[in-house]
């Protein structure tokens, strides 16, 4: 049978989900935390001519407030003196981060070095990583500096002089060789160990380690116990970039018996369509079909822009709502009775889609009376107790740590032995769940951590 092929209009009905421009901006709006939709907001006050902020976030009433706060300030206050006495500026609070680099740099003027001495040295400053260590070649950087290994060497022990302790290692084991150095009583044994069995020592294979310095394994114990009190990244606590600081969308406060929601409007501009466009775009009939529908276009932007930050607030509210509802016993008694909860219930309690609860719980912050949590930090996966009550995974973990802690270190509490106890505990878990539990914590195995002390 041959196949024709022809042409022809047919007509049929077709139901199709179209994403629009203004679901796309109110889903985008949605996702925002309280500061990055601050920014959006500038933006679009910048691109659209036809929003403006409402009369009443004018800022007379702050200046006369301002005024008054003035005049009431002591006449050394307003002439830049202020007394030992006197609360500090707020400028005394502001400070900027500093780098690593910025450390070392400083720490660089206390030592006699030459100019050429003092190049290599901030050159080797510079090509340090995050965590304090040196990836460099000492060949290749001796070729581009123009040094010879001495001057090299040199250099390299006066950043490894430096504070923090183990900043300009090479490796892990040189980095705990440098922190172990400094101590008061240098152990040879844990510097024996940290050069060449920093393997076996992650791998707990403590006979092998006493067999080959011909040392007993009370003392390796004791050299890995000092070993791992060293810091293995010591750059670390200096910041590699300036700090991000968080703001809460939502405040959380008990006022006598409940608790009330309060969201975060304060830096929140009111936005309106100014009054000059909207009393130009009555006269269309004036302006003329072109000018009519550019000013059309900005105002319907501005009432979607508007509209979605508007659905913004009521959506995060109703959710945070529900969350405090579902949490309760979180807000009375603190992170240990925080209760399993998923964004599938959230979603049928306010009546919205799942993926709506997702985006409005993404990058949003909650300020409760037990601290500023992540609105992601209320939904825990966890487990049933025997009596029915739901468990959060945090709290099973911190009875699987406090277990841990409290064992015999000569017989370590193995993962089917945690199990057992939990059980009797009514928390009914499985061996394979202990472990991931552990692993999660970064805790060893119990052949990993029993010791011989």
């Amino acid at each position: 049978m041959a196949l024709q092929v022809g042409f022809g209009l047919i007509q049929e009905q077709r139901m199709k989900m179209v994403m629009t421009p203004e679901l796309r901006q109110a889903i985008q709006i949605l996702q925002f935390s309280a500061t990055d939709l601050r920014k959006y907001i500038e933006d679009q006050m910048m691109e659209n001519p036809v929003l403006n902020v409402s009369e009443a976030e004018k800022k007379e009433p702050d200046l006369d407030r301002w005024m008054e706060y003035m005049r009431d300030l002591p006449r050394q206050s307003r002439t830049g003196y202020r007394k030992e006495s006197d609360e500090p500026s707020f400028e005394s609070f502001v400070t900027g981060y500093q780098t690593l680099a910025d450390e070392l740099e400083a720490q660089l003027c206390d030592y006699s070095l030459t100019l050429k001495e003092r190049k290599v040295c901030l050159y080797l400053i510079h090509n340090l990583d995050e965590k304090g260590y040196l990836d460099l070649d000492s060949g290749e950087a001796c070729k581009r500096l123009h040094i010879d290994d001495g001057m090299f060497a040199k250099c390299l022990k006066v950043i490894q002089s430096m504070e923090p302790a183990g900043v300009g290692a090479r490796s892990l084991g040189e980095c705990v060789e440098l922190q172990l150095r400094r101590r008061e009583r240098i152990n040879e044994t844990a510097i024996r160990i940290a050069r060449e069995h920093l393997q076996n020592v992650a791998d707990a294979k403590w006979r092998k380690i006493a067999d080959a310095l011909q040392v007993d394994l009370s003392e390796v114990h004791r050299a890995v116990e000092e070993i791992k009190s060293c810091n293995p990244r010591p750059g670390l606590q200096f910041h590699s970039s300036p700090p991000r600081y968080v703001s809460p969308d939502v405040y959380v406060e008990k006022m006598d018996d409940e608790y009330v929601i309060l969201l975060n409007e304060r830096d929140m501009p009111n936005l309106t369509v100014n009054r000059y466009y909207q009393q130009l775009l009555r006269q269309k009939d004036e302006l003329g079909e072109e000018v009519s529908r550019y000013l059309k276009n900005w105002v319907q932007s501005a009432l979607w822009l508007m509209k979605g930050i508007e659905q913004r607030r009521d959506t995060i509210y109703r959710v945070a709502q529900a969350i405090v509802k579902r949490q309760r016993d979180f807000f009375e008694h603190g992170v240990d009775h925080l209760k399993p909860l998923t964004l599938k219930q959230i979603a049928e309690e306010v009546d919205l889609h799942e993926s709506t609860v997702s985006r409005a719980t993404q990058h949003k912050y909650m300020q409760t009376p037990n601290g500023l949590f992540p609105f992601r930090f209320f939904f825990p996966s966890g487990l049933q107790t025997d009596t029915g009550v739901d468990m959060a995974q945090s709290t099973v973990q911190k009875k699987i740590r406090q277990m841990i802690e409290n064992e015999d270190k000569s017989k370590p509490l193995s993962d089917q032995k945690i199990a057992d106890l939990l059980k009797e505990q009514g928390v009914s878990i499985s061996r394979r769940t202990v472990a991931k539990y552990r692993d999660e914590m970064g805790i060893a195995s119990s052949a990993k951590r029993k010791r011989f002390l």
